[in-house]
Order: structure tokens, then C-alpha cells, then sequence
């Protein structure tokens, strides 16, 4: 039990640290930080959460792997413009299949027939949102990219704005504490991920980067709280028909 608490004591420290770092642009220090800090965040959850989810469990390990993998590259020769840098590509999809397992995490425990008889309306709406939002994302960052970056980055948008929305279905669908944090967390890791990359791809301005890895932090604390919770069938919505007629 001490151990745990030391352990969130030192992440709550690197993360404060990892803001720290990134607000100067200090940008290797700062990667370094956040990977020790994720490592020892997926280390917290899978020696001390009795109730392990499996997928959380996969999110935390592929997600820090894409971080290590960021990290080495700063070690790594130069990429020119001819050449294909390999290790851009594979924390990319590292992120993408982390995100997806969130994903499939929410999706398993739908009623699909009850979500969609509630939540037609709402659904139809989010995935227009979704359409216009990714678009329009990756359209800004389109002369600044290669082809196959430029698809990988639309894929990449693609798949946060689907974890936005599943999230908030998920939230609206089971109405309770597990779902209210998951969705902030939910929408902290999309407003990061947009701003970090307006802040490497079209302004480089130091407060974006204090921004965004504010915005990283307070995601995954909220993503951790979440996972404390166990899964519940959804909470019945108030209504006036529950109480008594005096």
C-alpha cells in the first residue's frame, strides 16, 4: 500500500514535470519525463488495480510503447527529406491501436440494439460531427505532410474523434461515474492530441505545448480514476414516473 502511494506521489511529480519541460520546449527532457512517467502509470495499474481490464491493461502497454518509441528517435541520425522515417510511423500506429483498444473496450459492453433504439438521433449526429471535425483537422496540416503521412495522420484524427463519440454514446448509454470519467478523460486526450499538433505543425508557440501537455496529464488521471470503477449495467434516467403519488 505505501508503495502504491509513493508511486502516484513520483507520477503526479513527473507529470508536473513533463508540463514543465514541454512549456520550454524543452522537448527531449520532456519526452524522457513522460515516458518514465507512463511506464511506471501502466506499472501502477497492472501491480495494483484488483479489478484489471485486460484492453485498459493492452491501452497502457501499446500506449507507453509508442512514448519509448518517440523518445528513441530523438537518439536516433537525422531523417532527410528522401528517406522514410520508419519510427515516425510506428508511434503513430502504436497510438492508433492503443486508442482503438479503448475503443473496443467501451464497444464490447454496449447493448447495440438498446444503444441504437435510445441514441439514433444523437449517433447519426456525432458521426456528421466526426466527418466535418477530421476533415477539417487535416486539412490545416495538408502541404505539411507526404501522402502516406497525410493519410496516416486523417486516419489518426479519425480514430480520436471516434473515441470522443463512443465515449459520449458510452456516457449517455450507461449514465454513471465510470462513463462522466472516462468521457473527460475522453475529451482532454482529443483537445491535446489536436493542440500538440497545431503547436508541431502550424504555430510554435510555447504555450500551446504547456497546453497540450496539461491537457495529456489531466487525460490520463482521468483515464486511471475510471479504471478503479468496475463496469455497471447502465443507471436509469430520473424520471418523475419513479416517485410516489402522495
Amino acid at each position: 500500500m505505501l508503495i502504491r502511494k509513493i508511486l502516484k506521489i513520483i507520477i503526479l511529480l513527473l507529470g508536473v514535470a513533463y508540463v514543465f519541460f514541454q512549456s520550454f520546449a524543452l522537448e527531449i527532457e520532456g519526452d524522457g519525463v513522460g515516458t518514465l512517467a507512463f511506464i511506471l502509470l501502466t506499472y501502477l495499474y497492472l501491480g495494483w488495480t484488483e479489478h484489471r481490464s485486460i484492453l485498459f491493461s493492452w491501452f497502457l502497454i501499446v500506449f507507453t510503447s509508442a512514448q519509448i518509441v518517440s523518445f528513441i528517435v530523438w537518439f536516433t541520425p537525422k531523417i532527410t527529406l528522401e528517406q522514410t522515417d520508419y519510427l515516425y510511423y510506428i508511434a503513430n500506429m502504436l497510438c492508433i491501436v492503443s486508442y482503438v483498444l479503448l475503443i473496443v473496450k467501451m464497444f464490447i459492453h454496449f447493448n447495440i440494439k438498446a444503444v441504437f433504439s435510445q441514441l439514433a438521433v444523437p449517433t447519426m449526429i456525432l458521426v456528421v460531427l466526426d466527418i466535418f471535425c477530421v476533415t477539417l483537422i487535416s486539412n490545416t496540416t495538408e502541404n505539411v505532410f507526404s501522402y502516406y503521412e497525410y493519410i496516416l495522420e486523417f486516419f489518426y484524427n479519425a480514430v480520436i474523434m471516434l473515441l470522443l463519440s463512443i465515449a459520449l454514446i458510452n456516457y449517455m448509454y450507461r449514465n454513471n461515474n465510470k462513463s462522466m470519467l472516462f468521457l473527460i478523460g475522453a475529451i482532454f486526450m482529443v483537445f491535446s492530441e489536436v493542440i500538440q499538433l497545431a503547436y508541431f505543425y502550424i504555430l510554435d508557440i510555447n504555450i500551446l505545448g504547456f497546453v497540450y501537455s496539461t491537457f495529456l496529464v489531466v487525460a490520463f488521471s482521468f483515464f486511471y480514476i475510471q479504471s478503479q470503477y468496475t463496469v455497471t449495467d447502465p443507471v436509469t434516467e430520473y424520471s418523475d414516473d419513479n416517485l410516489d403519488v402522495l
